[in-house]
């Protein structure tokens, strides 16, 4: 759906930052129970999603290792390596690479946001000097058709 605007309204806006905190409300809600939610989600997502989880998660799941190897059982070490170590290491390891992901888009946004706000500010000095010249545009034709009738 495209919304239209006016000139007026064009003039006036003044470009938004919204960083990924600021979205938190969208998913679950600005009720105080999703308050809770997302302050629950949020926590529990920095706990895992942090490099020392994947090293306790990796030493957690080098307990079942010595186990898995007696058994010789082909199935069973594979079953060990996907299920086990593969899913519990990867999870905090993608975890931390999002926040990292999520971290430069912000920091992105921030910049971008700068710019716009300066490219705002330049487009509506533009725009004034714009008037301005046509402004003096138009007392000079005036005043050049004024001349031209009083030279005849």
């Amino acid at each position: 759906m495209t919304t239209k605007f006016s000139i007026e309204q064009y003039r006036a806006h003044i470009p938004k930052l919204v960083l990924s905190h600021h979205v938190h409300a969208a998913v679950h809600g600005d009720s105080w129970m999703g308050r809770i939610n997302t302050r629950l989600a949020v926590g529990i997502t920095k706990v895992v999603g942090s490099m020392w989880c994947a090293y306790v998660f990796a030493l957690l799941a080098l307990i079942s290792l010595p186990a898995a190897l007696k058994s010789h059982d082909p199935i069973i070490i594979v079953a060990w390596v996907a299920q086990t170590f593969l899913q519990l290491v990867l999870l905090p390891i993608i975890i931390v690479g999002q926040n990292v992901q999520a971290a430069a888009s912000d920091a992105r946004a921030e910049s971008d946001h700068a710019t716009l706000l300066a490219i705002h500010a330049l487009t509506a000095q533009v725009h004034e000097i714009a008037e301005a010249q046509t402004k003096i545009l138009q007392f000079l034709e005036e005043r050049s058709v004024r001349g031209d009738a009083t030279d005849e």
